[in-house]
């Protein structure tokens, strides 16, 4: 058998090279958001769009990366010049002990003394109110939109269905003719 003329080192690891990571979870690096209030935008119609950070403990946060937040009962409410937010359901954590957190506690809201003036004044106006519209995480952060709202009558909500459904159907005429001239 035949000698080998020279000896091949393999490349030992370099202490300073990019392990390979598993991909990060999307809610987590903040490319999905965590929670989002679909029926915002049937039951009100939104005016403005805030954002502001939540003082939470840190179950509250490994539950919001796990997906266990809603926001369909949430309202924002401005008291003493500080902003809140009530009924925010977000679930006990996993692997939480005894001392995990209340799920639907006041939470309050992260914002500069001047917003929170300002949205104080926008919702003393009849039939106004904050609503959150969705979570979300920012630089590792937990943020929420909240939007100035003012609630839908029934016949406003059956205008805006109606708008969609002609749109849709447009869009669809659209499509369709797109398809024929091929």
């Amino acid at each position: 058998m035949p000698r080998q003329a020279s000896h091949v080192i393999a490349p030992s690891e370099r202490p300073n090279a990019p392990k390979s990571q598993r991909p990060r979870d999307p809610v987590a690096s903040g490319e999905r958001d965590a929670a989002q209030n679909r029926a915002a935008g049937h039951n009100y119609f939104l005016v403005e769009k805030y954002e502001a950070g939540i003082a939470l403990r840190g179950t509250e946060v490994k539950s919001i990366r796990e997906g266990k937040a809603n926001l369909k009962d949430a309202y924002g409410l401005i008291k003493d010049g500080e902003a809140f937010l009530l009924n925010l359901h977000i679930g006990p954590y996993s692997h939480g002990n005894i001392a995990n957190h209340d799920e639907t506690r006041t939470r309050k809201l992260l914002m500069h003394r001047e917003e929170v003036r300002k949205l104080f004044s926008k919702t003393q106006v009849k039939g106004h109110t904050l609503i959150p519209t969705r979570l979300y995480f920012r630089k590792g952060r937990v943020k929420c939109e909240l939007a100035l709202a003012k609630g839908k009558q029934d016949w406003d909500k059956r205008e805006t269905e109606k708008r969609r459904e002609a749109d849709r159907e447009a869009r669809a005429a659209i499509n369709a003719s797109k398809h024929r001239n091929r």
